[in-house]
């Protein structure tokens, strides 16, 4: 995988949301910021350039000078504090940005003779905040930007972009939805409960909430609480699947994501065979009360 740092843009003025704090908007549960932390968990530094606040991992913060000097000086802030050969540039409002984008962007950026690679929308605009730069073009760029117009401060991206020899990378519907107004606010909070998405936005929700880095087998989990509400009882689906997570953990203490997953996925098997066995069980014993002959081999029968 490629090394690379990462910039987040977090100190815009928000005016279409009324001054509100964008970053710290919450869209299924979690900070729009948050969200963008999550899909880049692989830079070496993360550098956010705005108000300092909590966040869900520990990053380098910055300020542009001025303060509300725009994304060129917010870019060249965050710029002076890392070292990789790529950065990473991301506003802080995407809330469905994810790692195969940044994975897509840096090869991207990494061709030969490339500066750089940024996403287009599905109208084909380009999203200079949504992109990989190599940052050496960057930093050379953005020092003959300052030269020529004295500062960076309250300058257009486009003046940063028309000087870079940038790939394109498509981001399809939703990667580069970006959060400006309420509207988009409420877009992005119902577009995580469509059917068919809402569960794994859930997971990865309560994985962040939790600080676990384990990838889980919804369907097999489903299965076993299924299989438990009707081999044994409904309240049997949430306790049974505490208690294979409680034995998940206990059987690889000290081991890392693939051991723990390999474990949920070995105690949710073995729950799963003992939920099928009460079922059999029950189903035979309602044979029997309704007059059917018992199993071969049982007590009484005469046979060994």
């Amino acid at each position: 995988m490629t090394a690379y740092d990462v910039i987040v843009l977090a100190g815009g003025a928000a005016k279409r949301l009324g001054g509100a704090d964008k970053p710290g908007v919450r869209v299924g549960g979690r900070a729009l910021l948050d969200r963008v932390l999550a899909a880049c968990a692989g830079a070496a530094r993360t550098v956010v350039v705005g108000g300092r606040r909590a966040t869900a991992r520990p990053v380098v913060w910055t300020r542009e000078v001025p303060e509300g000097g725009g994304p060129l000086a917010a870019l060249g802030a965050g710029l002076r504090l890392t070292t990789a050969e790529y950065v990473l540039v991301l506003s802080a409002d995407l809330p469905f940005l994810g790692p195969g984008t940044v994975d897509a962007l840096l090869a991207a950026a990494g061709r030969t003779g490339r500066e750089g690679a940024l996403c287009t929308d599905p109208d084909g605009r380009d999203q200079p905040l949504v992109a990989a730069y190599r940052a050496e073009p960057l930093s050379r760029e953005l020092a003959l930007i300052a030269t020529e117009h004295g500062s960076l401060a309250g300058l257009p991206l486009r003046l940063l972009t028309a000087e870079l020899d940038l790939a394109r990378v498509e981001a399809g519907p939703d990667a580069a939805f970006d959060c400006d107004t309420w509207d988009d606010i409420a877009a992005a909070r119902a577009r995580i409960r469509e059917h068919g998405a809402v569960l794994d936005e859930w997971m990865t929700s309560v994985k962040n909430e939790l600080g676990i880095d384990l990838d889980v087998d919804t369907g097999l989990l489903l299965d076993l609480a299924r299989d438990a509400a009707h081999g044994v009882a409904r309240p049997a689906a949430p306790l049974t699947t505490f208690l294979v997570g409680y034995a998940a953990a206990r059987a690889s203490a000290g081991a890392g994501p693939e051991e723990a997953a390999a474990a949920v996925a070995e105690a949710a098997r073995r729950a799963t065979a003992l939920a099928l066995r009460w079922e059999a069980e029950a189903s035979a014993a309602g044979d029997t009360a309704d007059g059917a002959k018992p199993d071969a081999g049982r007590e009484g029968t005469g046979t060994p």
